[in-house]
């Protein structure tokens, strides 16, 4: 079974390229230690055999045969020399001097490197042979010197490093094939658990987070923006549902209220007069049915982000003025003031058309809900970066814990429903704002209610 998931982790692949890419690297470093060792062994022992060569060759030429095969003798005698190999021999190879007793069989008789086999060093061992590395040289008189080393110890030395590295290797291959299986169980573990946290998700728990290791690691730091990312899923999916409920509530009464006047109209027991009162009602029943789609529709294509595209400076301070023109008349009816204070012009990147109907709303509702004769203040800050416009009404104002809720859609205090309007005017002004990268906060104005928005200016 572990082997059968091990196999299909991408995890466990990956272990193994990367533990066939190590091998071959430590294959390839352990290969060049035993060159240099090996190889370096082998050039000492065939410069030591050029150096005597060349050393009784000298020795020749001094004293002759009879000087040459003394200090043959002599090096024979130190304890230092018993791998050392000599013979030195006639024009027919029949031994003169040396610890060889007969010229090796089937060689050259030409100079150069031989090697051979010759009895080892063990008397209890008959059968034992050694390897043995030699350099024939060619003296005046047809006489041939051989020198060579018995080189078992030296094949010893090479095999037990070759050995080395051989176990060398294959832990390298037993500890990363290891590693490879110990990292792909724990990240099939982790996967395990985000993929259980998403099953359950999927059957409807959205409050199901992924839990975190506590490493702080690339791992967590992923988790943390999935666990993220499911937070606002949960919302929206709140949302959706708060939408549902308060659809179904708010359109549930002007549906119904239209449904009987048309029943009435069937029935066609009213006068031609009460017949037009009806109609006139029914239509702007349906005119008020289609203002709530339409603007469901407007901020569906306003937090989509369709309208960046067209934004350009806008200067506050007008846009300010030209809504105050269009509402003054308005405020009048009702005996109330707008009083405005701004300072400098103020630009900000944004589509004028939507920061008009921000704005608008935001006035329409502070006209509304201000008591006669009262006072709307409208304060227009300029900060370094940041642009912020409040709007002071001195009305009932909201309760702070309605304040976050207000923005949604479709909500209504109870003590609104039983005016006209929809519950989307505020969830329009903030798809708007956030779509202009700024933010709408409420507060108490002590009376009324105080909304400001902050939008980043045009540096």
């Amino acid at each position: 079974m572990l082997i059968t998931k091990l196999s299909k982790s991408s995890t466990f692949r990956l272990a193994l390229v990367y533990m066939a890419l190590f091998s071959i690297s430590v294959l390839l470093l352990l290969s060049f230690i035993y060159w240099s060792t090996a190889g370096y062994m082998v050039r000492q022992t065939e410069a030591t055999i050029e150096a005597e060569i060349s050393g009784l060759a000298d020795r020749y030429d001094i004293s002759g045969l009879t000087g040459l095969s003394k200090v043959i003798s002599e090096r024979l005698t130190r304890r230092s020399a018993k791998a050392s190999l000599y013979l030195l021999a006639d024009a027919q190879f029949n031994p003169i001097a040396g610890n060889l007793e007969k010229w090796p069989k089937g060689k050259p008789s030409d100079q150069g490197w031989v090697s051979f086999k010759i009895e080892g060093g063990d008397p209890l061992d008959s059968d034992e042979r050694h390897e043995a590395l030699a350099r024939v040289f060619h003296l005046q008189g047809r006489f041939h010197l051989l020198v060579g080393r018995d080189v078992h110890d030296l094949e010893e030395i090479q095999k037990l490093i070759r050995e080395a590295l051989f176990w060398g290797l294959m832990m390298t291959i037993v500890l990363a094939l290891a590693g490879g299986i110990m990292m792909s169980r724990t990240m099939m573990h982790k996967i395990e658990i985000i993929n259980a946290t998403c099953h359950r998700i999927m059957d409807g728990d959205l409050t199901q987070r992924i839990p975190r290791s506590g490493g702080d690691d690339d791992f967590d730091k992923l988790i943390e923006t999935l666990n993220c990312m499911l937070e606002q899923i949960e919302v929206l999916m709140q949302g959706v549902r708060q939408v549902t409920n308060n659809i179904a509530h708010d359109l549930r009464t002007p549906l119904s209220r239209l449904r009987r006047r048309l029943d009435m109209l069937r029935q066609d027991r009213a006068t031609d007069e009460r017949n037009e009162e009806l109609l006139e009602q029914t239509i702007n029943e349906a005119d008020g049915l289609l203002a709530t789609f339409k603007a469901l529709l407007r901020i569906s294509e306003v937090e989509s982000g369709s309208r960046r595209g067209g934004f350009e400076n806008v200067d506050i301070g007008a846009l300010l003025e030209d809504l105050i023109e269009l509402y003054e008349p308005l405020s009048e009816e009702k005996g109330q003031t707008i009083v405005a204070e701004r300072q400098q012009p103020q630009l900000i990147q944004g589509d004028r058309d939507l920061l008009f109907q921000v704005f608008s709303n935001v006035l329409d509702n502070a006209i509304k809900y201000t008591p006669y004769a009262g006072q709307i203040r409208l304060v227009v800050k300029d900060q370094p970066d940041l642009v912020q416009i409040s709007v002071c009404d001195s009305g009932p104002g909201i309760p702070t814990d309605a304040h976050g809720k207000v923005f949604e859609r479709f909500y209504r205090l109870e003590e609104s429903r039983s005016s006209p309007g929809n519950g989307l005017g505020l969830s329009l002004v903030a798809a708007i704002v956030h779509l202009h990268y700024g933010r709408v906060e409420l507060a108490d104005c002590n009376p009324g209610l105080s909304l400001t928005i902050t939008l980043p200016r045009v540096s």
